[in-house]
């Protein structure tokens, strides 16, 4: 098991900001962007971290549930990085946050089947530590749509996940229980 630990950096200001340290998960964004990029998540731990991270900054966090012999992750992956990084989509609503997650790395437990990933590659998106199963996108042809996954994201850094769906934010969409 791998134990995050702060890095020890030299002490520099940029934008206003301390980097005496810097966790493991490193973003590739400037500090004056709204949108983050992490680094792949390979256990649990850090993926808790990261979803820590993004409810203290009010930041939805974009997961590519993926592995590294699927080729159509590696179709989805430069799409999505391309609206996040460079066209900044959800910049302008606050932002979000973006990782993958390796389901085939060795350490990752259970995590799949806990957020009922069940195909590659799968987008789930977490708002405030909670994972918003009614709008997972599972379908390729729709993650390698630009202007549909362009639609999604926005809909998912509004928080609207679950009115734009249809879907209560529960389980099975509010099919049961109403």
């Amino acid at each position: 098991m791998r134990i995050l630990r702060p890095h020890t950096l030299p002490l520099r200001l940029v934008a206003g900001r301390s980097l005496a340290w810097r966790k493991s998960f490193s973003s590739s964004s400037r500090f004056s962007d709204k949108n983050r990029i992490y680094n792949s998540i390979r256990t649990p731990e850090e993926l808790s971290t990261l979803l820590l991270l993004s409810a203290s900054s009010n930041r939805p966090l974009i997961t590519l549930w993926s592995a590294s012999w699927c080729s159509m992750c590696a179709a989805v992956k430069p799409i999505l990085r391309e609206l996040i990084e460079d066209e900044g989509v959800g910049e302008a609503e606050g932002g979000i946050g973006y990782s993958e997650v390796e389901l085939d790395s060795v350490l990752i437990s259970d995590l799949g089947v806990k957020y009922m990933i069940n195909s590659m590659p799968t987008l789930l998106a977490f708002s405030r530590q909670e994972a918003q199963l009614g709008t997972k996108l599972t379908r390729p042809e729709n993650m390698k749509d630009k202007k549909f996954l362009r639609q999604w994201l926005e809909t998912e850094v509004r928080g609207g996940s679950a009115s734009a769906s249809g879907a209560s934010g529960s389980l099975f969409g509010g099919r049961f229980g109403r």
